[in-house]
């Protein structure tokens, strides 16, 4: 059977401005989002094949080891010095956004099929992003971020540290989470980090460019158990 969502890495200039268009029509109100990252990145887009538009999209930048994570998008907002004696390949994920009209779990699979198929044949040691929640006000995210206290947090041989000028240190939250209203709270993108065994920050940077909060998010591909591994690559199959 034909698979509605299909994903692909963008080959050309209109592929990237159709990843540009819709990262705008979510972080931007329908402005085009374009900065100086998109060149040193490859794009990825996952396609509705029966409507024939893009409903999914993220970029990807590698890096050799933690020597050049000070090139990453992320290491303008976090202190990564953690990561810098990193000795394997690194992938940053970032920009990652869902057509708003949709929500079908397949898109997201189709997404981490093609990155598994990318981690698998490059060798990558770690994925690394800034996972974000839509608002830029903590208020709204407080049971995720308890529940990000409580079992999720990087280990300290890995912690980024505070560089960014406005955060939300929500290491410090002294609440119980409710776990229902956490997960049903949490990203897509980050939740499914959190299922393999991904970790974040203890603080969250706040984006009033983006009207975002986000995470530094990671996760060790070594440390993804062995079955969810088998069903990401029966996705990416």
């Amino acid at each position: 059977m034909t698979r509605r969502f299909t994903a692909r890495i963008a080959d050309s200039f209109e592929d990237v401005q159709a990843a540009q268009a819709l990262r705008g029509r979510v972080f931007r109100q329908g402005q085009a989002d374009v900065d100086a990252f998109d060149e040193r990145c490859i794009h990825v887009l996952v396609e509705d094949q029966v409507a024939g538009r893009i409903v999914c999209t993220f970029r990807i930048q590698p890096f050799e080891n933690g020597a050049e994570i000070s090139r990453s998008y992320a290491a303008q907002f976090y202190e990564l010095s953690a990561l810098k004696a990193y000795a394997g390949k690194l992938v940053e994920m970032g920009r990652f956004c869902m057509d708003p009209s949709y929500n079908d779990p397949d898109i997201l699979r189709a997404a981490w099929g093609v990155m598994t198929t990318y981690v698998d044949e490059n060798k990558v040691k770690m994925l690394f992003g800034c996972s974000s929640f839509h608002g830029a006000e903590a208020e709204a995210h407080l049971e995720a971020f308890a529940l990000l206290k409580a079992r999720h947090l990087a280990p300290r041989k890995y912690l980024p540290q505070i560089k960014a000028p406005k955060v939300f240190r929500f290491a410090r939250l002294m609440r119980k989470p409710n776990l229902r209203a956490a997960q049903n709270a949490m990203p897509p993108l980050l939740r499914t980090y959190l299922m393999m065994g991904g970790w974040t920050s203890d603080h969250a940077v706040v984006d009033r460019d983006l009207d975002t909060l986000h995470v530094f998010t990671g996760l060790e591909i070594g440390t993804i158990p062995a079955a969810r591994k088998r069903l990401l690559r029966a996705v990416r199959d």
